[in-house]
């Protein structure tokens, strides 16, 4: 008896320290680099419209290397980027489902706030544009739908002093191609509403990953602290962290809004005279 005792108890601390811990309070720094073909064309700056109005293009990710640092507290999310072309601050609020950004560009600032289900009706919007015409006049399209794979491999790597293992996402989309993300990630932990930092997973430009649907690193057991990806147009996104602090305390106050900044609604936004649009990941 006093053997299966001891062997259940053994069993039970292996399958406890197996689990990564949640992490519910964190500072976490990242660098994104996103490297372009010498052939590659630039985007234009407008897009008609579906009234044939000009709309301008906000282009978040973009090519070059942006850094960012990550917030968390409990239900609260604070990130701030900053790139050759402006800052974006988005504090999210997993709780009332609600993302505020405020940016700063050219010496002008500007914010709104979103929903879940603003971002989702925004969304289906940018589906149906794109799937009429895309600018070299072929049609695309909107289909999203796809299935991710993992596999876990036991090469390791140590990353902003954590110890990480290599790991495989295999995402298959419904039109039959696939694509994979080579990731590293600390097994012995997961930060509480967020899925990574930086990069396009993550929400980039405002956009809570859990308005865009499940991101192909939510199943990950772990936390990732390095990934790479293929994008568009012959580009490669790395995005790594350089710090991952746990156990400093952080006030309410880094996630009050800032008072000067007049913020509106991101639907009156698109639905106001010249509109823009946002595009998400470049």
């Amino acid at each position: 008896m006093k053997r299966i005792i001891t062997f259940c108890f053994l069993l039970s601390a292996i399958n406890g320290f197996a689990q990564p811990k949640a992490i519910t309070q964190a500072i976490v720094t990242t660098k994104t680099t996103i490297v372009a073909p010498e052939e590659d064309e630039n985007i234009p700056n407008t897009n008609p419209g579906n009234g044939g109005e000009e709309m301008r293009i906000m282009r978040f990710g973009g090519d070059g290397e942006t850094k960012t640092t990550t917030w968390l507290k409990n239900d609260l999310v604070k990130t701030f980027s900053e790139t050759e072309m402006g800052r974006t601050t988005t504090i999210r609020d997993n709780s009332k489902k609600m993302t505020t950004t405020i940016m700063e560009m050219m010496g002008k600032k500007m914010g709104f706030y979103a929903s879940d289900s603003d971002q989702a009706i925004i969304r289906k919007r940018m589906d149906s544009m794109m799937q009429s015409r895309n600018p070299n006049g072929r049609q695309v399209s909107s289909d999203t739908t796809s299935v991710s794979v993992i596999h876990y491999f036991e090469e390791t790597r140590k990353i902003a002093g954590y110890d990480c293992k290599k790991a495989l996402i295999v995402t298959t989309r419904a039109n039959g191609k696939s694509d994979t993300t080579t990731v590293w990630y600390a097994p012995e932990m997961k930060l509480t509403g967020i899925i990574s930092t930086g990069g396009s997973f993550g929400g980039f430009g405002g956009f809570s990953p859990q308005a865009a649907g499940p991101s192909p690193l939510e199943g990950l057991n772990g936390f990732p602290m390095q990934y790479e990806r293929n994008m568009n147009r012959g580009r490669k996104m790395t995005v790594v962290v350089t710090k991952l602090v746990t156990d400093k305390e952080i006030t309410d106050k880094e996630f009050e809004i800032p008072r000067d900044i007049d913020l509106k609604s991101v639907k009156d936004m698109q639905n106001g005279p010249g509109g823009f649009q946002m595009r998400i990941g470049g």
